[in-house]
């Protein structure tokens, strides 16, 4: 019926619900089926020992429970994550699920197709900095969202306990302009997605990994005489271009001028 969490539902026995197994302890709670008969069924069985007037209205609670028609089942709803999150660098992961104490989750009815509006790492860099960055390196920035608006769609079979993987390889960049010399710190990414089947309840799963390399970007003010020496090398080169094409020139004339002359004669 497309219903992915249930509410627990928990066993006492004796006035409670703690169970002793091999020396751990655990809360016993129902993981059986949902539908009316699986209840009644696994509630009969627990409750044989009791008089038989506790069985007779478990029956009687079986037979006046209307199973003929049912609703159709709504759409499933989806959740929206926004935020941040605290990392160490170092290569680690991060895992988006369903978790409740206070439910048990069906891991077949679980879709976890998504949308991600934006992922980055690093302090938010502002647009102004970011355009004043662009005018001198271009490429920078083009990759520290690289995942903005990419949609991931499970198009398996429903129950396939599909979990969807990112694996993110993030590479720092520094940039020092020569305007206030401003440290600019960026990181960037590149990302490769897959999916996996789950034996247990699926996820979207962030695999990060920070590269050991950085880049690191420094803007220089080059010096007055580092303009006069290109000047100068400017000035030489084509003094000695156009001595060589002089030369050339010269050269062709006089070849001409003696094959005229050795017509003549």
């Amino acid at each position: 019926h497309h219903i992915q969490g249930y509410p627990s539902i928990r066993i006492f026995r004796r006035g409670s619900d703690v169970r002793s197994d091999h020396g751990h302890h655990e809360h016993e709670s129902y993981y059986g089926d949902r539908d009316t008969d699986s209840l009644v069924k696994t509630m009969e069985n627990l409750v044989v020992s009791l008089p038989a007037e506790s069985q007779k209205l478990a029956l009687e609670d079986k037979f006046n429970t209307a199973t003929s028609t049912k609703r159709p089942a709504p759409s499933t709803g989806g959740c929206r994550i926004e935020g941040y999150v605290r990392v160490k660098k170092v290569p680690g992961n991060l895992i988006i699920s369903a978790r409740s104490d206070a439910h048990s989750f069906d891991a077949s009815q679980m879709n976890m197709s998504h949308v991600i509006n934006h992922l980055s790492f690093g302090r938010k860099v502002s647009p102004r900095v970011m355009s004043d960055v662009k005018r001198l390196i271009p490429y920078v920035g083009s990759s520290h969202d690289r995942l903005n608006g990419r949609t991931f769609i499970n198009t398996r079979d429903l129950g396939a306990n599909v979990t969807m993987e990112h694996y993110l390889q993030i590479v720092k960049t520094e940039v020092i302009t020569r305007k206030d010399y401003k440290l600019i710190e960026e990181y960037e990414y590149t990302a490769h997605s897959s999916v996996a089947h789950s034996l247990h309840i699926p996820v979207a799963k962030f695999h990060l990994e920070l590269s050991a390399m950085q880049v690191l970007i420094t803007e220089n003010q080059k010096s007055f005489s580092h303009f006069i020496t290109n000047v100068c090398a400017i000035i030489g080169g084509v003094f000695t271009v156009a001595g060589i094409l002089d030369s050339i020139l010269h050269n062709t004339i006089r070849l001409m001028k003696k094959v005229e002359l050795g017509k003549n004669f």
